[in-house]
Order: structure tokens, then sequence, then C-alpha cells
């Protein structure tokens, strides 16, 4: 009997075990998933975004490295939440105490420069919502210089030293097919035109929370994921 209890002890708990692992894992996804969704729904190479969330949020759990979704930048200071109610408690404090450059979410989105395009911060949190609206940013700066990479630098900031600094981990993350996401070599694909745009909801004039009016250009460039 008490070989019976210690083995169905062992099974319950390498399950827990194995949950763990897979929260981490899960809660990664949400980023991968939210970042290939918005790159096929506004024509950008998917590999593209997911190495623009890895290089933006990426920290090792579980002995995995990924993007993470529930990631902070607090002007300068980057912070990873286990939970997502943790993050959007610090990121709320932190606006309220006025500290508004705070970058949130899988594409660290600046709150500063982007939080009037969001109905709330927990809108901004939201790995979908956040996504999307970095894809449609990406997208206008591709539209501008004409190569994925350069567009992936001007993301970052418009400073050069800075956007070169970018462009290289974009590059790295994309020789090395980080995150399970298919190769593209930095020389060749990432000039690549865009893949077909897929067609758009209609009637649809916001997207969790986000104000797609506010994707504009403003005085001295366009609106610019804070400089870091």
């Amino acid at each position: 009997m008490q070989r019976g209890f210690a083995a169905r002890l062992a099974g319950i708990l390498g399950i827990v075990a194995a949950l763990a692992g897979d929260s981490a894992g899960a809660r990664a996804a949400l980023c991968r998933e939210a970042a290939e969704t918005a790159a096929r729904r506004h024509g950008i190479p998917p590999e593209i975004m997911q190495a623009i969330t890895l290089a933006e949020t990426g920290t090792t759990r579980d002995g995995r490295r990924g993007p993470w979704p529930w990631t902070l930048n607090i002007e300068g200071e980057g912070r990873w939440f286990d939970s997502r109610r943790e993050a959007l408690a610090a990121a709320e404090a932190a606006i309220a105490a006025g500290r508004r450059s705070t970058d949130i979410g899988c594409f660290q989105i600046n709150w500063r420069w982007h939080g009037k395009a969001f109905d709330s911060v927990a809108a901004l949190l939201e790995p979908a919502a956040g996504a999307d609206y970095a894809a449609r940013f990406l997208k206008s700066l591709h539209a501008e210089a004409g190569n994925w990479l350069t567009a992936a630098g001007w993301y970052h900031s418009r400073s050069p030293d800075h956007a070169g600094r970018y462009r290289a981990v974009i590059a790295r993350h994309l020789r090395r097919g980080d995150g399970g996401e298919p190769r593209l070599a930095a020389g060749r694909g990432a000039d690549r035109p865009a893949p077909p745009r897929a067609a758009p909801v209609a009637g649809a004039p916001t997207a969790g929370g986000v104000r797609l009016s506010l994707l504009t250009r403003a005085a001295g460039g366009l609106l610019r994921v804070a400089d870091r």
C-alpha cells in the first residue's frame, strides 16, 4: 500500500512539475502567437515580428529562452513579472506616479509616446492588442524604409547608433531562428517585399481597445518606442 501511495504521489508531483514548465511555455506562447497573427494580418514576415518580441522581452524560464508578455521597462528599468495582474498593477502605479516613459507588454510599446492609442494600460498589456499596434507601426516604418531590418531598427529608435545596435540584435535572432521560428537570412529575406496582407475585418474600428486612428506621423518623425 505504501509503495502504491508513493507511486501515485510521484505521479502527481510529476504532473505538477510538467504543468509548471508548461505554464512558462504557455505564457511565452502568448507573445509568439500574437506576433504571428498580427504579422499575417498586416503582411509582415512573421519571423521579423518574432525576433522583435524576443529582443524586447526575452527572458529564460525553465531553461528556455523566449518572449514574456508581462514585461515592463519603467524609465530604463526592465522588470519581468510572473502574472498579468502583477505587471498591470506595477504599470498603473508607475504611470500614476508620473513615470510615463514605461514600455509595456510583448512589444514594449511606450506609454508616453503611444498610450493615447489605447483605452487603458490594461488594453495595451493584452498581447493581441499590443502586437496588432506594433505590426501597424512596423508596417508604416517599412513603407518609409523599404527594408524590414531598417524598419525594425526604427521601431526601437530613430537614433542611428541605437537603431544600428538593435538591427544587429534582430539580425542575430533571425540567423539563429530563435524561439523556434524559421530562419531568415538577414542580408536577403529581410529586405523582401511584404507578403500578401490578410483581408481586414469589415466594420472593425478598434482592436482590443486600440484606437486605430492614433497611429499617425508627428512633428519630427513617426511616433516611436522610447530610445533606450
